[in-house]
């Protein structure tokens, strides 16, 4: 009867889940405990004197649990899921508030938490939980007449965006605010609120390195670099971009890329040009149209979609994953200033991929129920 009863929910949930999203998911999981292999061997075995599958160990149970955790979320009843997006959010906001108080500081940022067997940072949770978190703001009923709730949004948007400078982390800072901005803007904003909004922060910016040099001065240093090459410590970003000429279309060749070996922290921030150096530029523009296909899906999807609260949450969780994705990209390539971005999915440690998964997990539960009237 049990087995059954088992049967039929899995027959229902596999009938309605988006197969194409689903697999790509898995896919690009899969692809990023492949690359954390190739990139992490020589980092644990010769530089660190660990065991040469220290880091891909580690990496493959964050794989296993973040995959769990992604289907886990994608087999909720959507009115569940929809019930527990603010108390998880909170929960994460907590988090992230602890890290000024308790938080692990490494090369003079403070982002950690330490759990002992395992180093959370709390941004990667809260980034998907904050964009379905505005969303719920955005569609509150008692409000859709009203420009209030664009101002409570921003001002949601404003509290996380004081702790991300506080540890300072520009980069998240930057790709939050980008990714609030689609989500507002779909949602039907003005323009003159939203040129409103961006002037506030460029204004708030500029009075943080004007009044606190010592602490943001480094957000001026790196707009300088970039530049200006001359001005500034490039040695990263022009490492990556030389990896990836030097890789050219076919790469060097499993594990004989140099920039693993040469640049610190590689296997999350630069995990694109390790990818381009040993495997080609051919495979890291496959990747980059995988994340591209998975939007054009999530967007498909949202033109048959008739609930408002899902579909402006679709396209803001869109947003979030090409974004970080260009991001990265566009870092690697010196298109724009370091950030220390990594790449969904791909990129070594355990926070940036359960954040992947809480994505994923919430796209698949959010498009499973009408993928089957395009099919």
């Amino acid at each position: 009867m049990h087995e059954n009863i088992f049967k039929l929910k899995f027959s229902n949930y596999w009938r309605n889940i988006d197969k194409k999203i689903f697999f790509c998911f898995v896919g690009l999981f899969f692809l990023g405990l492949f690359f954390s292999f190739s990139s992490t061997s020589s980092l644990a075995g010769e530089r660190l004197n660990k065991d040469y599958y220290f880091f891909f160990s580690k990496h493959l149970i964050f794989t296993f649990l973040a995959l769990i955790i992604m289907i886990f979320i994608s087999i909720l009843e959507t009115s569940f899921l929809k019930k527990i997006i603010i108390p998880l959010f909170i929960l994460s906001f907590i988090f992230l508030a602890l890290v000024p108080l308790f938080g692990v500081e490494v090369k003079g940022a403070k982002r950690w938490l330490d759990f002992y067997f395992f180093r959370l940072q709390p941004i990667e949770l809260l980034k998907p939980f904050f964009i379905l978190t505005t969303v719920k703001i955005l569609t509150i009923e008692k409000l859709q007449n009203s420009q209030v709730k664009y101002l409570l949004s921003f001002l949601l948007l404003s509290a996380v965006i004081i702790l991300l400078i506080d540890q300072p982390d520009l980069g998240q800072s930057i790709l939050l605010v980008g990714s609030w901005a689609a989500t507002v803007f779909i949602s039907g904003v003005s323009l003159f609120y939203m040129f409103g909004f961006f002037s506030i922060f460029l204004i708030l910016i500029s009075l943080l390195l004007v009044s606190m040099p010592q602490k943001f001065g480094y957000i001026t240093n790196r707009l300088i670099s970039f530049v200006d090459p001359n001005k500034g410590d490039q040695f990263q970003s022009s490492s990556a971009l030389d990896a990836i000429k030097l890789g050219g279309w076919k790469g060097q060749g499993m594990g004989e890329g140099i920039l693993k070996d040469n640049v610190p922290e590689a296997h999350t921030d630069y995990i694109i040009a390790i990818i381009s150096e040993e495997y080609g530029s051919i495979i890291s523009i496959m990747i980059i149209f995988i994340f591209l296909y998975i939007s054009f899906r999530i967007i498909k999807n949202c033109i048959y979609q008739d609930n408002k609260l899902i579909k402006i949450s679709l396209c803001g969780l869109a947003s979030l994953l090409v974004f970080q994705t260009f991001i990265h990209v566009g870092v690697n390539t010196s298109l724009i200033p370091t950030t220390g971005m990594t790449l969904p999915f791909l990129s070594y440690g355990g926070s940036s991929l359960f954040g992947s998964a809480i994505l994923a997990g919430v796209i698949l539960n959010y498009t499973k129920n009408t993928t089957y009237l395009y099919e």
